[in-house]
């Protein structure tokens, strides 16, 4: 089994590997592309992709060569071969089980020791090319705006000899305000041998530029300009094209650079703060009883308020005002200039405890969402383990069960499969990241909802049953609608004689028998007609096995007209009003058929 597995573990993780870094590719081309990158500096940052998109191919290489190996061995009849001899399929499954707990282990320590490095040295030489300049290549008849601070149009330019000609310049290096623009008729440019800047040189134009800043703070009708013809002019332009690596240790501070350790420990510190931020925010709301607004003290405020506010107003005038008695102010029924400063001042305080509040929060919310995306990171740490063997024990029945080896009906199943476990999973991530659920609901769905499906196929294969057979799924609902028609005919060899008077007692008390439960369902109230529907109690279930007792006696019968009626009884007697009319024909048929023949 190893010597069939392992190969086909590896050719479809390097092919899964593959695709995702054409998808990686695809992403970020146009931000590689004219950058003059070495191959170096390319081939390191495919290596470190690739080791990032282990986590995404992993699963599906194992779904896929799991659904190969086992296809293979079905189509070939060698599973067969084991079962009649007597290993069972789990028994088969037992060496590659234990593989596959190992690669889950392994893609453990994987996801905790080397993902953060490799994602910290990924991001960073994306982050770094990014910023690279782009090679120059001058278009002829447009603008050209990548170099910063200036945009340049060529007219026309002599590929072979480098030349430019008809060129027009726009200098707002220092701001338009303080623009320059320059007219030549040709010009060549070139690079500084450390490639921090371009050399034009120019010749017969013209330079156009303001004097702003030696202006100093003169109106702007008095901002000087000046006009140049030159001959021959030269400027030095900086434009930096070498590949400036950053520094690693700003993406190392980050979730994708940190292992378990380190990602508890900063789970831990934010926590920390968040909540003593928390608490002195909540210290601050509880302290802070009043407004503490400055009210001018009237004359008719001092008149009712009480002796010893008087004294008070005397002393501190300011502290009169807070501890004014709101209430006498207010007792009157017109408006005074008093409460209306009153209410101004309230209002604009409150505001700006509204805003200060609401700023709070925000930055409060970014902590919890740095806690949310620190607890995602730490909870991949698992999820891609239990991923596999969710996905070996999906793979290796369902190969079982369809029997189709080869690389066709294998890749489309497993593509399928995955990209229900992809849309699970990025939907949970998201529910996770924007804090709609719980970090470990989010990150465990897919799991919990592939797990019972890698249940169902195991016990499938492990017992033979039909999971892909149409015919069994069309009988299975074709019972449960009524709608399927038994078709029983006459016995060439009948094992019993049908005794007409045994039959026509096993009719009747299955008629009364009937008829007594389908009057208690016809007296009950609404909900209990509900619950005796969903549940099946009541009598239903022994009516349905006294009915199916009648149809294997009567079914050894001689007489054509008989087996006609039994064929009239429904596949599945419940409280619906089709089978029941259906029972009690052929029931009624029935009793008259055996009455006449037990008379006789």
């Amino acid at each position: 089994m190893l010597q069939t597995f392992l190969p086909l573990f590896l050719m479809t993780f390097l092919i899964c590997l593959f695709i995702v870094l054409m998808q990686f590719l695809w992403r970020y081309i146009d931000e590689m592309v004219g950058k003059g990158l070495t191959v170096a500096v390319l081939g390191e940052l495919f290596f470190y992709a690739a080791l990032t998109f282990v986590p995404m191919a992993l699963p599906l290489a194992t779904l896929l060569a799991s659904l190969m190996t086992f296809g293979n061995l079905g189509e070939h009849f060698e599973l067969t071969a084991m079962k009649a001899s007597g290993i069972s399929l789990l028994r088969t499954m037992k060496p590659l089980i234990i593989t596959m707990v190992i690669v889950a282990i392994a893609a453990f320590f994987f996801q905790n020791n080397v993902l953060p490095i490799a994602q910290t040295k990924m991001w960073t030489l994306l982050y770094s090319i990014r910023h690279t300049s782009p090679e120059i290549e001058i278009p002829e008849g447009a603008f050209f705006d990548q170099i910063s601070g200036y945009n340049l149009y060529v007219e026309k330019k002599n590929r072979e000899t480098g030349a430019l000609y008809s060129m027009m310049i726009y200098d707002v290096s220092k701001g338009f305000e303080n623009a320059r623009i320059i007219l030549a008729d040709s010009g060549r440019m070139s690079m500084s041998e450390d490639k921090t800047h371009l050399f034009l040189r120019l010749w017969n134009g013209e330079q156009f530029e303001n004097l702003r800043e030696s202006n100093g703070g003169a109106s702007k009708a008095s901002v000087p300009y000046r006009r140049e013809t030159f001959d021959t002019k030269e400027i030095m332009v900086p434009f930096d094209a070498n590949f400036n690596r950053m520094d690693e240790s700003g993406m190392r501070n980050q979730f994708v650079g940190k292992d378990m350790n380190r990602l508890r420990h900063s789970i831990d510190s934010i926590n920390h703060r968040v909540d003593s931020i928390g608490n002195s925010y909540a210290d601050m709301i509880l302290n802070s009883t009043r407004l503490d607004i400055d009210i001018p003290v009237t004359r008719a405020a001092k008149e009712k308020a009480t002796q010893a506010e008087k004294e008070r107003s005397m002393q501190a005038p300011s502290e009169a005002a807070r501890n004014i008695n709101l209430d006498s102010v207010f007792a009157g029924n017109g408006k005074t200039t008093l409460q209306s400063t009153i209410l101004q001042q309230a209002l604009a305080k409150a505001k700006r405890n509204y805003q200060d509040y609401e700023f709070k929060s925000l930055s409060m919310e970014d902590d919890r969402k740095n806690i949310r995306r620190h607890q995602i990171e730490l909870m991949k740490k698992f999820t891609l383990s239990f991923a596999c063997i969710i996905f070996f024990f999906i793979g290796a029945p369902l190969g079982a069960i369809i029997r189709k080896g080869g690389l066709g009906t294998p890749l489309v199943i497993s593509v399928l499969l995955f990209i229900v476990y992809y849309i699970i999973d990025n939907s949970g991530y998201k529910l996770a990241r924007d804090g709609r659920w719980e970090v470990w609901q989010g990150m465990w769905l897919s799991s919990a909802v592939l797990l019972p499906l890698g249940v169902f196929f195991t016990y499938k294969a492990v017992n033979d049953s039909a999971v892909f057979n149409a015919d069994a799924y069309k009988i299975f609902f074709r019972r449960i609608s009524g709608k399927l028609k038994r078709e029983l005919s006459l016995k060439e060899m009948p094992m019993n004689e049908v005794v007409p008077s045994e039959a026509l007692q096993m009719l009747e008390n299955f008629g009364n028998s009937l008829n007594d439960v389908m009057h208690d369902f016809d007296n009950a109230n609404i909900f209990k007609r509900i619950w005796m529907r969903i549940t099946g109690i009541g009598g239903i279930d022994s009516i349905q096995a006294e009915m199916n007792r009648i149809i294997a006696y009567l079914s050894d019968t001689r007489d054509i007209k008989v087996i006609h009626y039994i064929n009239k009884y429904p596949f599945v007697l419940n409280f619906g009003k089709k089978s029941r009319l259906a029972a009690e024909e052929a029931t009624h048929k029935l009793t008259s058929i055996f009455r006449q023949q037990n008379n006789s």
